[in-house]
């Protein structure tokens, strides 16, 4: 397999992703934190090349992006109220929240009741999501090695192995988004990051 890489701010680029998406295929793009690797949020053989594209744990499960509100119903039956808070202060942003999953989305989306979702604060990649709807993501890189910062990163260890990567130039890596466990009452910080403790629990 050859991987194309093409520049992210074209439309072009973006329907040849979303063709790809469509077909099963994978995308790698960039994110507010890194670059990430999407493929079809429902289609059960897509979401296994992530896991084989990466030689990723399949007891790891993969994250959801979506690009607005609209698109949850698309991920969860029940979007909790301390969800619902959160998300009105810290979306699009660095804040990931486990919320209930629909029981129709692929189980190597993940094994248990739950999905983690994130609205990235990066308006390509927004454009991206709402073009192809929400879609598994996870880092562009081996597991194991330096996550991807640039197209050329993420071609120095998936080429070969993905479709497509739109480029967007270098990303800041910074820190990782703080999780949120929303399925539980009181909801439970599960890696801290770049929210702190104490904005989580103003909202809350």
């Amino acid at each position: 397999m050859k991987t194309q890489v093409l520049p992210i701010d074209s439309f072009a680029s973006i329907k040849e992703a979303l063709h790809i998406i469509r077909g099963g295929g994978l995308v790698a793009f960039p994110t507010d934190t890194v670059y990430g690797l999407a493929a079809d949020l429902c289609s059960h053989s897509a979401i296994d090349r992530i896991y084989q594209a990466k030689g990723r744990d399949m007891a790891k499960a993969i994250p959801v992006l979506i690009s607005s509100m609209n698109q949850i119903d698309r991920i969860s039956p029940a979007f909790p109220e301390t969800a619902q808070k959160l998300a009105n202060k810290f979306w699009p942003g660095a804040l990931t929240l486990i919320i209930p999953r629909r029981v129709d989305l692929p189980e190597n989306l993940s094994s248990g009741p739950t999905v983690a979702v994130r609205m990235p604060d990066y308006q390509p990649v927004l454009t991206v999501l709402q073009h192809c709807g929400p879609l598994a993501v996870t880092s562009a890189n081996q597991s194991g090695q330096a996550n991807p910062l640039s197209a050329q990163d993420v071609l120095a260890q998936l080429g070969g192995r993905i479709d497509l990567i739109l480029d967007g130039g270098q990303v800041s890596g910074g820190v990782p988004s703080t999780i949120v466990d929303c399925s539980l009452e009181p909801p439970v910080i599960t890696r801290n990051g770049a929210i702190s403790d104490n904005d989580i629990f103003s909202v809350l």
